[in-house]
């Protein structure tokens, strides 16, 4: 008897092209951005689309943000030296082992 999992919860929330975290960073720059357009809009229409530029920059912002950095950080280390040791041949130790007991 197996054990069913369902797999689409592995996967992050995708909204409008935005993943996970970003959506909420998305979010917060729309609000602050609404606010600040109403503010800006004591100076007439031109402070109003003013501010709708500035938030309409910063979802774009965000977006090259999730391009660049991922859905995930990692953290990077450049200075790190990494060594991988050689591979056996184990085809031919298993080759050596065939001979010796046949006797060829």
């Amino acid at each position: 008897m197996g054990f069913y999992l369902y797999k689409g919860l592995k996967k992050p929330l995708v909204f409008f092209g935005l993943k996970g975290k970003y959506i909420f960073y998305a979010l917060g720059v729309i609000g602050v951005g609404v606010i600040a357009a109403l503010i800006l809009s004591k100076f007439g229409l031109v402070g109003s689309l003013l501010g709708l530029v500035v938030t309409g920059g910063g979802v774009y912002l965000i977006f090259k943000r999730q391009e660049k950095y991922g859905l995930y950080s990692k953290t990077k280390n450049f200075n790190q030296v990494l060594i991988f040791p050689k591979k056996i041949n184990n085809k031919r130790l298993f080759d050596y082992d065939e001979h010796k007991e046949t006797g060829i």
